[in-house]
């Protein structure tokens, strides 16, 4: 009888367990996100933007250490020359202002640095956004249900990749990217 009623159980759920395997073919497209991302008009342009942006610190960086790097290359011949004395009070306040001097350029450098990074950060935000609705606004088209990452693929048919209208699209939606990330909220102080 036990025999009985889990054949009948399994006669009864037969027709849902078939149709529950019913799925429709595979559509797959490929999408090389990285090249979409880069690519793009509006993407090239700001990236542009962005290495002329990392440049300018370099250049500052530079700038800044020249000048140091004589001065204190002039401290130390003048250390030198005193054979382990101590300073007089005159050289010493001349090593003071230089480490003062040495340190004011650093923190420059540094606060540009980290105005740089949450610039690229902003950028790759603003990308990150339209790239995904590009890229399903691509598969509806193209009326693909699977979407797979150019990089995640080990071999494809090039027919399958549609990352050139997943570019275009981008051109189409995102005309712009500020490369100048918005300031940041104040701190609050601690007590």
């Amino acid at each position: 009888m036990k025999n009985f009623a889990l054949a009948a159980l399994a006669v009864a759920l037969a027709p849902q367990v078939a149709s529950a395997q019913n799925v429709p073919a595979a559509v797959v497209i490929i999408v090389d996100g990285n090249k979409a991302g880069t690519e793009c008009t509006a993407c090239r342009t700001a990236l542009t933007q962005l290495q002329q942006q990392g440049q300018a610190i370099q250049t500052l960086r530079q700038q800044l250490a020249t000048p140091l790097q004589t001065e204190g290359q002039q401290l130390q011949t003048a250390i030198d020359a005193l054979k382990g004395k101590q300073p007089d009070a005159a050289l010493q306040a001349r090593i003071t202002a230089f480490q003062t001097k040495q340190n004011q350029a650093e923190q420059q450098v540094a606060t540009r640095a980290q105005t740089f990074e949450r610039n690229k950060a902003y950028v790759l935000q603003q990308i990150r956004a339209k790239i995904s609705p590009a890229i399903d606004a691509v598969q509806a088209r193209r009326r693909a249900n699977v979407v797979l990452d150019a990089g995640a693929v080990a071999s494809f048919s090039p027919a399958l990749d549609v990352t050139n209208d997943v570019i275009a699209e981008l051109n189409r939606t995102l005309t712009s990217i500020a490369t100048t990330a918005p300031a940041q909220a104040a701190q609050p102080q601690g007590r």
